[in-house]
């Protein structure tokens, strides 16, 4: 067995592949860029190796700096994770040729199948479902019309190198088609290095249904299941889980066989991924082949009880793959969610910083968290935005998705912006609770995107009365506080109003000192409230009429924010005379920003399309803007003139700031 492997990535993956090195006895050796000089992976790992500066294609993709940073430690293998040069056929031969050994598949199956155009052909020679389409690289604009007009709209343009939802664009019109391949190729250019994109039959209400297999350099081959990956936001995967709600045991077997054909076609050897296409009637169609370890691999290895990373280290090890087909049982329900540092009020749109508070929900049988960062640590513009991996267990999938609804509200992250509270949707959501779901989810359940109007509220009155709870703890300890008047000692009230917004609600509150907990009564419902809460933690934690609740507390000013199943309302406790007081303030208007174009997200300024004195029209393009290695166009919403461009191309942006200002209507 290897005494020390490296991983050439970053992030959670990294320190995930670090986890079972080490419970395997193997020494690890972390690489970092710049950026990444502090980052979690480099002080969980044995030895650490700078490899360059922030830009991925100056540091984690740079394929010398790597074998170098293994010759300079002694690294007798090399772990690539996803991402950056995991299926990059180079990388394997340059290791090879330095005598390291690459954990994951031989050369020959990275080629295969890391090129989409010549998977699908090797696929459909080995009898596997494909889905209509052009596998040959298209040449230009007009050559991607005509082939999507002969295939037919709506079609999908995507990149032949591409992964993670880069490079892909959906076309329903020639119009669509041609912006749709401009940006693709570019993305996929800057991305992959590879601007190749092909055009394939999009298959409308399709689910998104993949097969983990597991093969060794010995001719074993085995499959271990499926995963539902149908809950996509822009090609991305936001959920996943294990098994399929949809998926029956003879769909199962015979995607199965079909995964493990392919990987014995092309002498596949490691864990891999065979990806389908599956539509209302169960037809499934092969749709991809990663030669790699998967994000959403921890849903699998929950109802397996198999640890994938361990299988891939000792397979490149040359050691036979012990488990059978038989021997691969389904045991309950994993459910993960991917928390991305993004905002989903904002169309979901990256959110960079410093981890100001960062707290997990506690690990256990059920909850099991994959992350690469920690309190105090930072989200950089570099890379990938995701936060971490939660991921829960359960015997059916209802009590998978209860766990997972739980851990959500207990995940406490300040500094950035975060995806919690649309996940916490996604969980409470009814078609998503009754497994009627498929790639179209988001974009038919959110047509006008994301808002709080969108939130679980299974009972309004929880939050005012954790509002309650909390104002009423920390009157009491103000109460206490030595050195007070003589004679004049701090009275608590039991009677008060909740003010949230424009919203008054009168409770009033006391202490059963029979039972030990707290009545509050709002209206003609009382409500017992029990905790351990202590002032400064940030998480209540206790139970109201005896249900378990979990709330995030926020002291802001004199006032308080709660979050809870991803609602967040913003309180202050005060005395009925203060509030009715407070009813007569005047109300101060935000600054009026509506002739100015501001940054949505950090990120940086690619392409500025207008020029001052230009009159502008709706849907013209204004400049093009790049954050997290996607190209982001930012159109124009009215006809105007452009008074000023405030920001240079090349310029890095912060959020909000200034691109445009037009002139003001008269």
């Amino acid at each position: 067995m290897f005494s020390k492997i490296l991983i050439a990535n970053r992030g959670e993956i990294a320190c995930r592949v670090i986890k079972s090195a080490r419970k395997m006895g193997i020494k690890t050796v972390a690489v970092y860029s710049d950026a990444d000089k502090a980052a979690l992976h480099v002080q969980m790992a044995d030895e650490a190796v700078r490899i360059g500066p922030a830009p991925s294609n100056q540091s984690y993709l740079i394929i010398e700096n790597i074998i170098e940073a293994c010759k300079s430690t002694g690294a007798e293998a090399v772990h690539p994770g996803y991402g950056f040069l995991s299926e990059n056929q180079a990388f394997a031969k340059a290791l090879d040729a330095a005598g390291i050994a690459f954990i994951g598949p031989p050369n020959g199956a990275i080629a295969a199948m890391g090129d989409k155009i010549t998977s699908k052909k090797i696929a459909a020679d080995a009898g596997v479902s494909t889905v209509p389409g052009y596998m040959g690289v298209i040449k230009d604009t007009a050559e991607a019309v005509k082939i999507a007009n002969d295939i037919g709209y709506p079609v999908m343009l995507k990149a032949s190198a591409g992964g993670g939802g880069k490079g892909m664009r959906i076309a329903r019109n020639d119009a669509e088609c041609r912006e749709g391949f401009e940006r693709a190729t570019s993305e996929a250019a800057s991305s992959f290095g590879d601007d190749r994109v092909f055009v394939e039959k999009f298959v409308e209400e399709p689910r998104h249904i993949e097969i983990q297999v597991l093969a060794d350099k010995h001719g074993n081959a085995i499959y271990l299941g499926e995963r539902e990956c149908s809950i996509q936001r822009r090609h991305q995967k936001v959920v996943e889980e294990a098994p399929s709600p949809f998926i029956d045991p003879a769909t199962r077997k015979a995607m199965g066989e079909q995964a493990v054909a392919l990987a014995r076609a092309v002498d596949y050897c490691s864990a891999g991924t065979v990806e389908f296409i599956v539509d209302k009637d169960k037809n499934f169609y092969f749709l991809e082949m990663n030669t790699r370890l998967q994000v959403e691999h921890p849903v699998t290895e929950l109802v397996t009880g198999q640890d994938l990373v361990e299988w891939m280290i000792k397979i490149a090890d040359g050691e036979k793959l012990t488990l059978k087909q038989d021997d691969v049982k389904l045991t309950g329900w994993a459910m993960e969610t991917r928390v991305y540092a993004e905002d989903p009020f904002r169309e979901f749109l990256p959110s960079t910083g410093r981890l100001v508070r960062y707290q997990p929900p506690a690990e256990s049988d059920t909850v099991r968290v994959d992350t690469g960062v920690y309190e105090g640590g930072e989200i950089s513009m570099f890379y990938d935005p995701m936060v971490a991996k939660l991921i829960t267990y359960g015997e059916n999938r209802d009590q998978a998705i209860g766990e997972m609804r739980r851990a959500l509200d207990a995940y406490y992250i300040r500094g950035i912006s975060h995806n919690i509270p649309f996940l916490a949707a996604v969980m409470a959501n009814k078609r998503f609770q009754d497994g009627n779901i498929t790639t179209n989810f988001i974009a038919e359940e959110y047509p006008d995107g994301f808002s709080a109007d969108d939130l679980p509220n299974d009972d309004p009155a929880t939050l005012i009365v954790v509002a309650a709870y909390i104002n009423q703890r920390h009157a009491e300890r103000n109460a206490g506080i030595t050195g007070q008047v003589s004679d004049h000692p701090l009275e608590i009230a039991e009677s008060w109003v909740a003010v949230c917004g424009d919203d008054h609600t009168p409770f009033d509150i006391e202490f059963d000192g029979v039972n030990g907990d707290y009545i509050v009564a709002i209206g003609d419902r009382s409500y017992g409230v029990v905790s351990d809460w202590k002032i400064g933690d940030p998480l209540f934690v206790g139970e109201i009429d005896g249900a378990p609740v979990c709330v995030q507390i926020d002291i802001e000013g004199v006032g308080y924010k709660l979050a809870a199943n991803g609602i967040q309302r913003h309180f202050k406790v005060m005395l009925p005379r203060v509030a009715e007081l407070q009813k007569l303030m005047p109300f101060k208007a935000p600054p009026d920003m509506s002739n100015f174009l501001l940054s949505p997200m950090p990120g940086l300024l690619v392409k500025v399309s207008v020029e001052e004195g230009q009159t502008v029209q709706p849907g013209e393009e204004l400049c093009i803007l790049e954050a997290m290695k996607m190209e982001n166009v930012l159109k124009c919403e009215s006809k105007g003139v452009v008074k000023k461009i405030h920001a240079e191309q090349g310029a890095n942006l912060s959020v909000d700031a200034i691109i445009i200002e037009f002139e003001k209507d008269e």
